[in-house]
């Protein structure tokens, strides 16, 4: 399995952290997000091979990644200086840069910190031959939720809690045999399915899209998307504004 770190974001509402760095570099706990990231995917994945997007002071990241050879040696950029792709744009974009094309590719935001088994979600996502699965809390409150099927976890629609908007617009969420769970910034994607659909979604949407709008989409064109609950408690955290970096860095003191 390969990985992809997305850390191109503005970080807007990480100020003024982000005026004069990128979001991903905000340390947490002494060491920055992006760093704890690639290497607990590395030392807990086992994953040696992770392409990582810039945009936001992407010369930061650059001398940062090349100052560590530990680093340098299984990171490859993916430049978006010239235009921030979002994910699905950035996925798409950087599709040709896996050394297996068509193999499994676990995807992470750079401001996530967190503790699951990564392992665990891997034997998940080989076991369900699901095309994409997706890193999921049924107990985090989000505006934003994702609807899964009660029975095989497989992704029905998406809701905004606030304005009760939903996706697709035949999905009910009153319907008793679905479960709604907030998105937690992780999930892995067979790339050999999702690419065509990827490079068929930009030619209508343009080259600009995230994710969750593709994955909904995806879905109406036989995509299996599932969602997946780790069995064992676990820590996690955006970093998205001064207050959440600070939450993070008071749970991950003295770990790594």
């Amino acid at each position: 399995m390969e990985a992809m770190v997305f850390a191109a974001g503005i970080g807007s509402r990480l100020k003024p952290f982000t005026l004069t760095r990128p979001k991903a570099l905000a340390p947490v706990a002494g060491v920055p997000a992006l760093q704890r990231c690639i290497e607990r995917l590395r030392d807990e994945g086992g994953i040696n091979h992770m392409v990582v997007n810039i945009h936001h002071f992407p010369d930061e990241i650059r001398r940062f990644i090349a100052s560590d050879s530990s680093l340098s040696a299984i990171v490859d950029l993916s430049d978006e200086s010239g235009l921030l792709l979002d994910t699905g744009g950035g996925l798409l974009n950087a599709a040709n840069m896996f050394n297996q094309p068509d193999g499994p590719i676990l995807l992470h935001n750079a401001d996530v910190v967190t503790d699951f088994d990564i392992a665990e979600m891997e034997r998940h996502f080989n076991d369900s031959g699901a095309d994409v699965l997706l890193l999921v809390n049924p107990c985090r409150s989000s505006s934003r939720m994702l609807w899964f099927d009660e029975t095989d976890s497989k992704l029905k629609g998406w809701s905004n809690e606030k304005t009760g908007d939903v996706k697709p617009e035949s999905f009910r969420k009153e319907d008793n045999s679905v479960f709604k769970a907030a998105f937690n910034g992780v999930h892995i994607v067979n790339l050999g399915r999702i690419a065509p659909m990827l490079r068929r979604y930009a030619d209508s949407h343009g080259p600009v899209f995230s994710l969750t709008p593709f994955y909904l989409w995806a879905v109406g064109e036989g995509a299996d998307i599932r969602g997946f609950v780790p069995e064992k408690e676990y820590r996690w955290h955006d970093i998205g504004t001064p207050e959440k970096l600070a939450a993070a860095t008071a749970d991950f003191s003295g770990t790594k």
